[in-house]
């Protein structure tokens, strides 16, 4: 069969490379893609969101499963564009990743439905949002309420803080639209653990547990950024952690968007915080997380095609869905000045020693080819995932593979996967 990815990041490619593994597959084509996922696909440079030529592109090569992989293609409607067409698509309709494109929206969803989150309100109102702040309690949480590329969450500690936080999402706008609407949220303390899920509409099936590290510096030091780095399993989703959440979180949620008429197909990301009074919903994701895809699909034992179609045909629950017992740590390397001002166009070398190297991955996100060779094209240049039989052997396996890579301001973490140790 024939596959189209829609996409060009690190998760793209994680999706690309388990794609390829599929024995049904025997054509991939990806839009746009980037220099990695051009060594599995046939790339074409496309925008995610230029839907009409998605959908001609699609047709002309005749495929036969499209997986939109990215939030704005699903969050405008791009899969609503190809069923139209005849198009079978892996990934939610307009109506159901609103539960990812609008935080007043889940929330609002977790509140009727009794889904465990933060307590909070809603404001689209600037100066309405500056009062309530004078009565509520520091610190406290400030999120963009449409897409905002992982960024549009802001942890004020104080009352001045949340006011030029109030500024910089609703009046200097400087998330663009999605600050038109703002979520103001209780800070909650615990561990963050991240959960991805296949659901066919009302069948849902969780995969294995993952931590992000979102911020640009180590110790969780400087700005949010789109992810820096990810390990799983997470020690800290213990089984009494799954079984709470499956009682009171994973189905009511597929159920919650039923009832809205708003049948959820594809993948439900859960970000989770861990607190002293149990597990609460920190947000949603309608798709692959990035870069949790990372070291959650190299884990997977299934064959992810069978898995899509299974959700598409509404018989996920015919899947044993299956990961090794084992660990992955992904640490991303990055242009230095990520998530601010960084260069492009640095020349990247080094990728022969992954080559034949069973458990290692080196996943492109920022990269791009140019005068034949691969060179930088992004803040997030490449994911660097190792596998290990543990948690602290993946982390020493990925580390040691990032020193296999070499281009101009090359910058990482050094502590991805140091909570591991305190587990």
């Amino acid at each position: 069969m024939k596959v189209l990815i829609v996409g060009g990041g690190g998760r793209e490619h994680a999706i690309a490379t388990s794609v390829a593994k599929s024995p049904k597959v025997d054509k991939i084509y990806c839009l746009p893609g980037n220099a990695g996922i051009a060594e599995l696909a046939e790339c074409a440079p496309i925008s995610p969101m230029e839907f009409d030529k998605i959908v001609a592109f699609a047709k002309e090569k005749e495929v036969d499963l499209t997986i939109v992989g990215m939030d704005d293609p699903l969050v405008g409607g791009l899969v609503d564009e190809l069923e139209k067409e005849g198009l079978r698509t892996f990934g939610p309709r307009k109506c159901a990743a609103i539960l990812e494109g609008s935080k007043a929206f889940s929330k609002d969803l977790m509140k009727k439905y009794q889904i465990p989150t933060a307590a909070y309100e809603n404001f689209d109102d600037p100066e309405k949002a500056l009062a309530y702040l004078e009565i509520a309690s520091m610190p406290i949480v400030l999120k963009a309420d449409g897409l905002a590329l992982g960024k549009g969450v802001l942890i004020c500690n104080t009352l001045e803080e949340a006011k030029e936080g109030v500024k910089s999402i609703m009046m200097d706008k400087n998330f663009g639209s999605a600050g038109n609407r703002m979520v103001i949220e209780e800070f909650m303390t615990g561990r963050e653990v991240s959960v991805l899920s296949f659901v066919d509409g009302k069948t849902i099936k969780t995969m294995t547990s993952a931590q992000d590290h979102k911020r640009a510096k180590d110790g969780d030091q400087g700005l949010n950024t789109g992810g820096m780095g990810t390990f799983s399993p997470s020690p800290f989703y213990t089984e009494e952690v799954d079984d709470f959440c499956k009682k009171y979180i994973y189905q009511a949620t597929v159920d919650a968007m039923a009832a809205e008429g708003r049948e959820f197909k594809g993948i439900i990301f859960f970000g989770l915080m861990l607190t002293p009074k149990g597990p609460r919903v920190l947000e949603y994701n309608a798709r692959f997380g990035d870069p949790e895809a990372q070291v959650v699909l190299p884990r997977m034992k299934n064959d992810i095609i069978e898995v899509m179609e299974a959700c598409i045909d509404g018989t996920l629950d015919q899947v044993d869905l299956q990961f090794e017992d084992n660990a992955a740590v992904c640490v991303v390397l990055a242009s230095d000045g990520y998530p601010l001002a960084y260069e492009k166009g640095k020349e990247i070398t080094g990728f022969d020693n992954f080559r034949d190297k069973d458990g290692y991955y080196c996943f492109h996100a920022g990269t791009k080819l140019h005068d034949g060779k691969v060179v930088t094209n992004g803040g997030r240049v490449l994911g660097i995932t190792a596998k290990g039989a543990t948690l602290q052997e993946a982390r020493a396996n990925a580390y040691m593979a990032t020193e296999w890579i070499h281009f101009d301001n090359k910058y990482k973490r050094n502590d991805i996967g140091k909570a591991i140790d305190e587990a």
